[in-house]
């Protein structure tokens, strides 16, 4: 999965500008057209996600071979309901076996899951914090991806 695949993290609450809109749309269509990704892997919690979430759905009317799919880290199970109300907005939804005793690291396991299944990690952070040592969620999943040379395109919150 990893060659073609792009996660997204970020910041849970970001002011959707039309600007940070226009930005994610295009980093997708790059990242399909230049690279070949097809693979996008989701989270939740985030304005950014949900963001995200929002241009590559747009762009899927585009390039409809791109996947979308929601990595839980809750609900180990769900019911069919559930899984048809995500297949609502996403093309597929699984929870990482691996996280399932992570407890209150959930979030972070499960976005290291991510960060592991993929070439490309879109981050969208406050400039400063990138290189910081607070701990938010966010610092951890960047420090993470960069342990792994992951190819990291950062989104400034400084736009």
């Amino acid at each position: 999965m990893t060659k073609y695949t792009c996660c997204f993290f970020g910041h849970r609450n970001v002011l959707e500008t039309e600007e940070l809109k226009n930005k994610v749309y295009g980093i997708v269509e790059k990242l399909i057209v230049q690279e070949k990704i097809d693979t996008f892997l989701f989270g939740s919690r985030s304005n950014f996600n949900s963001l995200c979430l929002e241009a590559v759905t747009k762009i899927k009317s585009k390039y409809p071979h791109i996947k979308r799919i929601y990595v839980r880290a809750e609900y180990p199970t769900i019911s069919d309901d559930y899984k048809a109300y995500l297949l609502e907005s996403y093309d597929d939804t699984y929870y990482p076996e691996k996280i399932l005793r992570a407890g209150k690291a959930v979030y972070v396991e499960r976005n290291f899951e991510m960060i592991r299944n993929s070439r490309f990690c879109v981050v969208c952070c406050e400039h400063s914090e990138s290189m910081s040592t607070k701990k938010s969620g966010t610092v951890i999943a960047v420090n993470y991806a960069e342990k792994l040379k992951k190819e990291i395109i950062r989104i400034s919150l400084d736009l």
